[in-house]
């Protein structure tokens, strides 16, 4: 089963944009908390019926502090529990750059590193969904996930990135990771440095739409110059 779908029969789904966080929506910082582990799972809720991941540390049963993942790893990874699907969620309100996300300026960063066990399948995928006032989903965009075919079948975890701009309407931002158990008896998705950062792209100036538009001007009629 997919993660989406998995995701969409939590007894809670209905539940999660009513336990949106007050955090303010800082332009330029990582709206997402604790997205490193080493503050344990705190930040993140765990969905009815299933199980929360888990803050693991590097070595011994999981990745090797010598095998691929951040440079600046840290202590702690998150990694799946023993169930077959291990999940958790956080969300932000960013009401106060409704404006901006209207004007189509605003974009997001999303990256993060994501892996799994040797040839394994279990993996890991942090999912955004963009939610509108009406507690409507708008879109969604998806990290990972990483596959062992990826990974050359070697235990690690591998960079990704999605970048885009925030669609118009969204009054609320929601992340959802998830862990799923393909092989084995452990949930072997893993998931660390994970970030997701707005900025607002400058908008040219009245006088400089007259700048570009005189300088395109002087470029037609050089261009008709050199044709004669």
């Amino acid at each position: 089963m997919k993660t989406t779908t998995l995701l969409r029969t939590c007894a809670a789904a209905a539940l999660a944009v009513a336990s949106l966080a007050a955090q303010a929506a800082d332009l330029g910082s990582n709206l997402i908390v604790n997205g490193d582990a080493e503050s344990g799972v705190s930040g993140w809720t765990v969905y009815a019926g299933t199980d929360l991941f888990q803050s693991v540390s590097y070595g011994s049963n999981w990745v090797l502090p010598t095998q691929p993942g951040p440079v600046n790893r840290g202590a702690k990874m998150f990694a799946g529990a023993s169930s077959a699907f291990s999940a958790g969620f956080q969300a932000i309100d960013v009401s106060s750059l409704t404006a901006s996300f209207a004007a189509g300026t605003t974009s997001f960063d999303l990256n993060g590193y994501l892996g799994g066990w040797t040839s394994q399948g279990d993996n890991a995928q942090l999912l955004v969904t963009f939610i509108d006032a009406a507690s409507a989903d708008i879109s969604m965009v998806t990290l990972g996930p990483v596959t062992p075919a990826d990974r050359g079948n070697q235990t690690g975890l591998l960079y990704r990135q999605v970048t885009g701009f925030v669609p118009a309407g969204t009054s609320s931002i929601k992340f959802d990771l998830t862990m799923e158990r393909l092989n084995s008896s452990d949930n072997d998705g893993y998931a660390d440095n994970l970030a997701f950062v707005l900025n607002t792209a400058a908008v040219p100036e009245p006088q400089t739409y007259g700048l570009m538009a005189l300088g395109l001007g002087f470029l037609a009629l050089a261009l008709r110059r050199s044709k004669a």
